[in-house]
């Protein structure tokens, strides 16, 4: 990492004035990053907790931030607005995160074609969407960071919900849109698998195969869809673990995958 750049020490706020949207009755707070430096860091992941777009959990947070720097990379830890926030909220929240990463990321003294989004979860769910669901960013917009694309040049969907069409994780989509049932249309525009085109970015997957709470079907979904459109992707699939692992240190299996996804980052210069 460069010497001469100013890294910010304390929580990075997404909208200096105010996130738009922000509901103060809803008692969270404004959605920022928290960032964790790796000297010598070219890229950045910002990692998405997961908790069905109700809360997000902590293990899948800081731990995960420490890990990625201990493998040389930058982190950083987004607190987007969950439930009763409804779509597209968190989604805007992760594009803002990227676009402020990018565009910030000569100064931070990291390299802005390196920007990745991590998630767990329904913060798997929120990376994949990010990943499939992007622009270029508006030349026009009188904020600088909105002129800045919010296309993640990587994503690492973990565990993650998926579809909303196939072995659906239906209470992360009933926060997500606040309906009890969300109609077909509305569940199609959610589910990242149906989006997934030949400029979508690379990805890497994980997940256990008997996860009784998210089905291994949403991975595996993801997945043949990268390959029929042609787009990297690696995909880990261990044969056993409860949902919710993190970093899995008591499974001797799944705990690999933290040093699957350095590699595979490092291997695109992150």
């Amino acid at each position: 990492m460069n010497e001469q750049a100013i890294r910010p020490s304390s929580s990075i706020p997404l909208w200096e004035r105010g996130a738009p949207d922000y509901e103060i009755d809803y008692g969270q707070p404004q959605p920022a990053l928290t960032p964790y430096w790796a000297e010598g860091s070219h890229g950045a992941v910002i990692v998405c907790p997961g908790g069905g777009y109700t809360i997000k959990a902590p293990h899948e947070g800081g731990p995960i931030a420490e890990r990625l720097n201990e493998m040389g990379i930058t982190a950083f830890v987004l607190n987007y607005r969950v439930s009763p926030y409804i779509h597209p909220v968190p989604l805007s929240d992760a594009h803002r995160a990227i676009r402020v990463v990018r565009a910030n990321a000569e100064s931070w003294g990291l390299d802005p074609r390196k920007v990745a989004i991590l998630g767990f979860s329904a913060g798997g769910h929120l990376a994949a969407h990010a990943g499939v669901s992007y622009d270029g960013g508006n030349p026009d917009a009188s904020d600088p960071v909105e002129r800045v694309s919010c296309r993640p040049d990587a994503i690492l969907p973990c565990y993650a919900v998926v579809s909303a069409m196939e072995q659906p994780h239906r209470d992360s989509f009933r926060k997500l849109t606040g309906l009890e049932f969300p109609g077909a249309m509305t569940c199609r525009a959610l589910s990242p698998e149906m989006l997934v085109t030949r400029d979508t970015p690379p990805a890497f997957l994980w997940h256990t195969a008997d996860d009784a709470v998210v089905a291994v079907e949403n991975s595996l979904l993801f997945a043949a869809a990268m390959a029929i459109h042609k787009r990297p992707f690696a995909l880990h699939v261990f044969p056993h673990g409860a949902h919710g692992l993190g970093l899995a240190k008591d499974n001797e299996m799944a705990c690999q995958w933290s040093d699957l996804a350095g590699k595979w980052l490092h291997s695109m210069g992150f």
